[in-house]
């Protein structure tokens, strides 16, 4: 609650320039942390732009109040920003916040914005045929949806669906873009690396057998898998100069979620460098599972067939400690809730050479169904 230091950083530096100035904000501060766990002491949360060129400014925020819970054990921690400022010796611990109730329920209708469905529709055709033409490996990409919040609406709201909704997700609220992610990009904790890797999608099933056909079809589907192939093999050649022993699972699993399967696999490895979560972020960010392959190629593509700038959306969220360590997800299942009440949200998939564009309209539509739940 509140911001103690907020940091703005754009264009193409803008992960390795928040690396840089973290480091600098980390030693300079005075840490009293007697609960020592992941999350506790210095905290910043982030958020940042997907594109290079993206008008949306990417922010590491750091709070003036935190309430951490983990492992069943619960803490406070109080951020100050200088000698004026600080706490009271009379008073070395704060009072916790006073509790507000929830305001008025209310829906939110959200409409296509500015890539139509027949538009988006067109971009995968013309996506497929640069694939087969052999100008790119594969392609995501992505349409949105726009609506405006009634005035006083309260966003705790729709945090509380999606949290609940999906447990097994990141739940983020950075900046005004909210959403959950069942994508973990990376984690950092006392040298060790993980991740999770999803590409591949299949909606549920509508019974337990039909279920079970789904998500046995979309393990076999060599569509899939060969998307699924090229986003793990960019996440391990982004953590090669970083660390060492990387694991991988030795075959995607179907990862269940309330409304989707997902082919997955999990990343884990030891670093072998200084790196920070802010420094791994900057190394992995656009993965193909976001992107494309080759990345370069693929993000050329999407700011030639997207009309729109994604913003902060598939871009890194998350926070990261005085000691770098750090977790972060892709912002998916998102949207970015400007101050003037403003929503757009976003969802894209993967095209290859096999792709048909009505099935990815229809898996951005599955997509969409968190945030529209939420905020319906």
């Amino acid at each position: 609650m509140g911001e103690a230091l907020r940091l703005e950083f754009s264009g193409p530096t803008r992960m390795s320039d928040a690396a840089l100035l973290w480091r600098e904000v980390a030693a300079a501060a005075d840490v009293v942390d007697e609960v020592r766990m992941p999350g506790s002491g210095l905290v910043a949360f982030g958020t940042f732009a997907f594109a290079d060129s993206s008008e949306k400014s990417s922010v590491l925020i750091v709070p003036r109040t935190i309430i951490g819970r983990r492992d069943g054990q619960s803490w406070m921690t109080e951020i100050t920003v200088s000698d004026t400022d600080a706490l009271s010796d009379a008073a070395p611990t704060a009072s916790a916040p006073r509790s507000t109730p929830f305001g008025p329920e209310y829906r939110l209708s959200l409409t296509p914005g500015a890539e139509s469905a027949d538009g988006f529709k067109a971009h995968v055709a013309e996506a497929v045929d640069h694939i087969v033409a052999g100008d790119v490996d594969k392609v995501v990409l992505a349409r949105d949806l726009h609506g405006h919040l009634p005035a006083g609406a309260d966003l705790r709201r729709v945090l509380a669906d999606l949290a609940l909704g999906y447990p097994n997700c990141w739940t983020y609220s950075v900046d005004g873009l909210i959403g959950s992610s069942p994508e973990t990009l990376v984690t950092v904790s006392h040298g060790s690396v993980t991740a999770r890797v999803l590409a591949g999608t299949a909606s549920r099933g509508i019974d337990a057998a039909s279920d079970t056909r789904a998500a046995t079809d979309l393990v076999s589907s060599t569509k899939d898998q060969e998307e699924h192939r090229f986003a793990v093999q960019s996440v391990l050649e982004s953590l090669r100069t970083h660390t060492a022993q990387v694991v991988t699972s030795e075959m995607p699993f179907a990862l269940k979620l309330p409304n989707l399967w997902h082919l997955a696999t999990d990343v884990e490895g030891t670093l072998t460098d200084a790196a920070t979560s802010l420094d791994l972020i900057d190394a992995m960010h656009p993965t193909a599972a976001v992107a494309g392959a080759p990345t370069a190629k693929a993000t050329a593509l999407i700011d030639e067939l997207e009309p729109f700038d994604r913003g902060r959306f598939a871009g890194p969220v998350g926070w990261v400690g005085a000691d770098g360590d750090g977790e972060w997800a892709i912002a998916l299942r998102s949207a970015q809730v400007e101050p003037n009440g403003d929503v757009t949200a976003y969802a894209g998939c993967g095209i290859v050479a096999d792709s048909d564009p009505a099935k990815e309209l229809a898996e951005t539509t599955m997509k969409f169904r968190p945030i529209l739940d939420a905020f319906g």
